[in-house]
């Protein structure tokens, strides 16, 4: 009789969206059954699938190499599930068949004895890859986009917060106390009278929560004089220019910090 084992994955982001790891291992038993596969184990995790740097798999790999020559098949129920990086996948597949272990996915199934459904394997292995890329591509221009408007787009550096504009835009504001701690970091700085260290254990009693290193670059960062730098890309230079958001201290003073 075949042995099988089952493996199902499902990333967080997709659970959100409905998607069920209790689901999938519903249909890969059923299918199993139809199949006369005797099922010996199942492996489940919710882990991106961009590398097999995961947890789960780690353990389902190890299980293999403990019963070489005694399990046939690694059954899952679309080749996106096993994964989304078809160099790393090509080669997975060649160390489980190594093992014994032939893979297949439940509802893609291609039959590797046929040189034509390789082609077709690297179709279903890179479809997932390049939808990951241009997903990323598509972030980047957006975040890219939002930079030359002015916009910051990632965390809100101490000293500031997040809310909304007009617009409904995300926008940066000064966060009060915090800002005023920025600012009271920039002030006694320029007097140099004293160094980084003793002005952020002056100012520790107060709220300033940073680290020694995170502190440190406090006074290199363009966005407490309203600046929003742009990076290098490309033929396009880096760039340093004014920002929607409110300036915490004077361009001066950050100049001369």
């Amino acid at each position: 009789m075949t042995t099988a084992i089952t493996y199902i994955r499902v990333s967080t982001d997709e659970q959100s969206h409905g998607y069920s790891l209790t689901d999938q291992q519903d249909k890969l038993n059923t299918y199993c059954k139809i199949k006369q596969y005797q099922v010996v184990e199942h492996f489940s995790e919710d882990h991106s699938a961009k590398t097999f740097d995961r947890p789960t798999f780690k353990k389902l790999l190890s299980y293999l190499k403990q019963h070489k020559g005694k399990i046939n098949k690694l059954v899952f129920l679309k080749w996106d599930r096993f994964s989304r990086n078809a160099t790393e996948a090509l080669i997975m597949i060649k160390q489980l068949k190594t093992l014994g272990v032939e893979c297949e996915a439940m509802e893609q199934p291609l039959d590797l004895s046929i040189p034509e459904n390789k082609l077709l394997l690297v179709i279903y292995l890179s479809t997932p890859e390049i939808e990951n890329d241009r997903r990323s591509m598509n972030a980047s221009n957006g975040m890219r986009r939002a930079m030359k408007e002015g916009r910051h787009c990632s965390t809100a550096p101490f000293g500031y917060k997040y809310t909304r504009d007009e617009k409904n835009k995300p926008l940066l504001i000064p966060d009060g106390h915090k800002a005023d701690l920025v600012r009271e970091a920039f002030e006694l700085y320029c007097t140099g009278l004293y160094d980084k260290v003793q002005i952020r254990k002056m100012l520790a009693p107060k709220g300033m929560t940073l680290s020694r290193s995170r502190f440190a670059t406090l006074f290199d960062n363009p966005i407490y004089a309203g600046k929003i730098v742009i990076p290098a890309l490309n033929d396009e230079p880096r760039q340093v220019i004014d920002g929607v958001h409110r300036a915490i201290v004077s361009e001066a003073l950050f100049q001369k910090a």
